[in-house]
């Protein structure tokens, strides 16, 4: 998806604003090159406000060296905007023309370019050249309305925010959870088994079977005695 496409038309006349007010600040209302009024146009790899010339000159150096945008016709990406914003030609120039003479003579504008960035004629030897960096802090929200510091619109950043917040939230969640799931674990540690008998109950249990078993044991007896006798015979029955 292109990323242009998420910056609605609120936004983009917002980059607008913002990109029109930094070109008259004072440190960019020349071209960083030919030094022409009210520059329009801008590289946004190098942050510095250029001229319409100037920019037809940076275009022919290829998008490696310079990329072009129109700071009225075309789309902004926010993170493009904060390098712009964190960058001026003032300071992209002591970076460039650190070792730049006096009063040099720039014409022909096109030579001055070419040697100026394709061949770092001037270029600082002792300073890094500034870059667009990675979540560019440099984008203010008091310039530009609906923009956080880190160059993302705060629709955006709202759920990022919420996501954090959200995410800060579950380890309370985890922990109360885990601590419920502990009690339950408690609770099945503490059940406990069947009550044991004690030694007055298992004395009585055991008179109780010991009676049963004696009465049992007098009945087979009783019986067995009854089953062994030899009964006499009558004398009726040995009368002749």
């Amino acid at each position: 998806m292109n990323e242009k496409a998420s910056v609605s038309k609120e936004l983009n006349a917002k980059h607008t604003k913002v990109l029109e007010g930094l070109s008259k600040l004072p440190e960019n209302r020349e071209c960083a090159d030919c030094q022409s009024k009210a520059p329009r146009w801008a590289s946004i790899n190098l942050g510095i406000f250029i001229c319409l010339q100037c920019s037809g000159i940076h275009r022919s150096l290829g998008v490696h060296i310079s990329k072009v945008r129109s700071t009225t016709l075309d789309t902004w990406l926010p993170e493009q905007v904060a390098f712009m914003q964190s960058i001026s030609n003032k300071k992209s120039n002591s970076y460039w023309e650190a070792e730049l003479p006096p009063n040099f003579d720039r014409n022909p504008i096109e030579k001055f370019i070419h040697s100026k960035y394709v061949d770092k004629k001037w270029a600082s030897k002792t300073t890094v050249q500034p870059m667009p960096v990675v979540g560019q802090k440099g984008y203010s929200p008091e310039r530009s309305v609906g923009v956080s510091r880190s160059g993302i619109p705060k629709k955006a950043r709202k759920y990022s925010l919420e996501e954090e917040a959200f995410s800060n939230s579950m380890p309370h969640i985890a922990s109360t959870t885990r601590a419920r799931g502990g009690s339950l674990d408690l609770m099945n540690d503490n059940i406990l088994a069947p009550p044991k008998a004690t030694i007055s109950e298992q004395s009585t249990s055991r008179k109780s079977i010991d009676t049963a078993t004696d009465l049992f044991s007098l009945l087979y007896v009783s019986d067995a005695q009854q089953d062994r006798s030899v009964v006499p015979p009558s004398r009726w029955a040995t009368f002749d």
